[in-house]
């Protein structure tokens, strides 16, 4: 288990120091700097100091397919230029309020995760243009704030046990694209 543990911290330092050395934009959608897949539950604090020169630069971050159950609010506010956040397949049930700070971010991917309720702060960004949260738990939706979300092009809500109300939100009542699983027949008795 340490080993493996090693392995992966050694992964991602050398994924860390491509990304500051070509001085790219994104951290983990590159081959060279894709921090998917890598077993992380959190995000290393030593990658904080190692990109301290270039995090005002960072546009794109994937943490996929992990093992985070949580996302500091320490992150949010150092990669504070993001665009694009995948955070897909982790254990998360929570955002920090301080996402709302993203003032650039146009696109979240939070699927296949743990949330059971919208994640509210996500309605506060301004340029959030798309927002997956495919296969979570979601049973609540903020509606009336979510039709307040002048940006919002797509909400991807497939695979959750949403209530009836959100099936109700249809165009032209929201501006944007609302994705939700066919309803399941009701079985005759």
């Amino acid at each position: 288990m340490q080993k493996r543990m090693g392995e992966a911290v050694a992964r991602v330092a050398r994924k860390v120091n491509d990304t500051v050395e070509n001085k790219t934009d994104s951290l983990g959608f590159s081959p060279r700097a894709d921090l998917a897949n890598c077993k992380l539950m959190t995000f290393p604090v030593g990658i904080y100091k190692a990109m301290r020169s270039v995090t005002e630069g960072i546009h794109r971050i994937s943490l996929a397919n992990n093992e985070l159950k949580s996302i500091t609010s320490r992150f949010v506010t150092t990669f504070s230029q993001l665009r694009e956040l995948n955070l897909a397949g982790n254990y998360l049930h929570r955002l920090p309020e301080e996402i709302t700070s993203l003032l650039h971010l146009r696109a979240i991917d939070l699927s296949r995760n743990r949330f059971r309720r919208f994640p509210e702060p996500l309605a506060t960004v301004p340029s959030l243009e798309t927002i997956d949260l495919e296969e979570n738990e979601i049973a609540e939706v903020p509606t009336e704030k979510l039709a307040s979300m002048a940006s919002l092009r797509s909400l991807n809500l497939r695979d959750n046990p949403v209530g009836p109300e959100v099936r109700l939100l249809v165009r032209p009542l929201v501006p944007f694209d609302l994705l939700l699983s066919p309803e399941e027949p009701i079985p005759e008795a």
